[in-house]
């Protein structure tokens, strides 16, 4: 478990709250680890320690709007009033630059979990001599014609209420849409887990499960339209290794089938590593399924390959 809790003062103005798991023996490279929409830095604990067993310092921050980082433009549930996107990215850049003065000559991992992959990939589009690997898991690039009219219902509600208020739809066809999917669901969380303790956990956790405001679901889909468009992927490393995870019984990316869609996309970008995972029987929240060790033994050895 992570122990203390540090913070970094942001350029973008936000106090990052953040944890630092050290690598043990030999440093091998650096992971910056973006979560997911409405939890936080603290869930990743587990992943972190695996890490650093094997030589990685990782890195993982709470978002603006999450967990414990505090901004003033940035209550909990939105990333700014204005310009969120180039702030939450910025808030990755500051984070790997900080690690980077830290640990100098060590590469530089990328990796985002759901929201957090949205944001990883625009970050590796922004800046793509900063990172020398890319990981994005459980990320849905392709929401389609339903994404096109959720923007559209959210302009709505941004005229009607204001932004800086929880969406009243968006949420429902959602986190509610994908609970209700479930078959014989416990919780209107089952979604993310077959793993009970683990969605229970979560339900009971203050810092989880959140609504998030009306701008923040619009920075959303602006990340989603934008990051896997030709013009952002063309700004990739054609050699830039990625890591694409999926679940196969994830709702929230359509049974992996979005991941598999983005692994095209890539490689129809020129891209020239990228390896596709998908768990047949896992939900959402790889890091916290039944089957967890094998997912995180199966990066650390695509970490491995990346020394070779």
């Amino acid at each position: 478990m992570f122990t203390d809790l540090h913070y970094h003062d942001a350029p973008s103005g936000a106090r990052l709250a953040y944890h630092h798991m050290a690598a043990t023996g030999t440093p091998r490279g650096i992971v910056i680890v973006c979560h997911g929409l409405a939890e936080h830095s603290r869930r990743y604990a587990g992943f972190a320690e695996a890490l650093s067993a094997q030589g990685y310092h990782v890195y993982v921050h709470d978002h603006r709007g999450h967990g414990e980082t505090t901004a003033s433009d940035a209550g909990i549930g939105r990333f700014s009033t204005r310009d969120g996107i180039s702030k939450v990215i910025a808030d990755v850049r500051a984070m790997r630059n900080l690690a980077v003065a830290r640990h100098r000559g060590l590469p530089v991992i990328l990796f985002g979990h759901s929201m957090g992959g949205l944001i990883a990939l625009n970050a590796a589009e922004s800046h793509p001599q900063d990172f020398q690997a890319l990981s994005l898991w459980n990320s849905n690039f392709n929401p389609g014609p339903a994404g096109r009219f959720a923007q559209a219902v959210l302009a709505i509600e941004k005229m009607l209420k204001g932004s800086d208020v929880p969406s009243a739809i968006l949420p429902k066809a959602t986190f509610g849409a994908w609970g209700r999917s479930i078959p014989g669901h416990r919780t209107a969380f089952d979604w993310l887990s077959r793993d009970p303790a683990e969605v229970d956990a979560y339900i009971a956790d203050p810092l989880c499960g959140f609504d998030a405001s009306v701008s923040l679901w619009q920075d959303l889909f602006r990340l989603t339209f934008a990051g896997a468009s030709p013009g952002r992927l063309a700004l990739l490393p054609k050699a830039l290794p990625v890591y694409l995870i999926g679940g196969g019984q994830d709702p929230a990316t359509n049974g992996g089938r979005e991941i598999r869609w983005l692994g095209r996309r890539l490689m129809d970008a020129g891209m020239m590593q990228v390896t596709t995972m998908i768990y047949d029987e896992m939900r959402h929240e790889t890091l916290n399924e039944i089957g967890r060790e094998r997912a995180i033994a199966d990066f650390l050895a695509w970490l491995d390959r990346l020394d070779t």
